[in-house]
């Protein structure tokens, strides 16, 4: 069973959406925020992106997740905004990536309406300039987040159950 990746930037869903796919499926769910060490959320809070260089051990992390998920299956979340970055969790094994796009307008208004959380507003544009969508040799799905979160999660599980039957 392929580990489920649910990327896309800050405000797409992702948690929300991993989450509910983790319960229908019965595997285990992994919120990639979790992966970060501290230095990578201090940056984050006081409004600085993220290099490259500071992603790598966090995308490392994350694909052990995936490779100790290997036999079992599983749901995490990750932006996974570059190729690169989709290949370092590739190397952990088996992956379907769930890609949740939007308009910039939407993610917007999200991310201000939520608290508690991290990642500034502000941060939005930077990964907007990263965000390299699904390429056609990436096994996976995107879709567009302006639906309801269970018709995201019904059309997620037929993408990938048609690709995993």
């Amino acid at each position: 069973m392929a580990v489920i990746v649910v990327m896309g930037v800050a405000g797409a869903g992702k948690s929300t959406i991993g989450t509910a796919l983790a319960e229908r499926l019965g595997v285990e769910y992994a919120e990639a925020d979790e992966f970060h060490p501290a230095s990578n959320i201090e940056k984050m809070t006081s409004g600085v992106p993220l290099t490259d260089e500071d992603r790598w051990p966090w995308l490392r992390s994350i694909a052990a997740w995936v490779r100790s998920h290997d036999r079992t299956g599983g749901v995490v979340t990750c932006s996974a905004l570059k190729y690169a970055y989709r290949d370092v969790l590739r190397a952990g094994g088996d992956v379907w990536f769930l890609h949740l796009d939007g308009a910039r307008e939407l993610l917007a208004t999200r991310m201000g309406g939520r608290s508690g959380h991290f990642m500034p507003p502000s941060l939005l544009d930077s990964q907007l300039t990263d965000l390299s969508p699904l390429r056609q040799d990436e096994r996976g799905y995107t879709l567009d987040i302006g639906a309801l979160p269970e018709d995201l999660v019904e059309a997620a599980l037929t993408a990938y159950r048609k690709d995993h039957p």
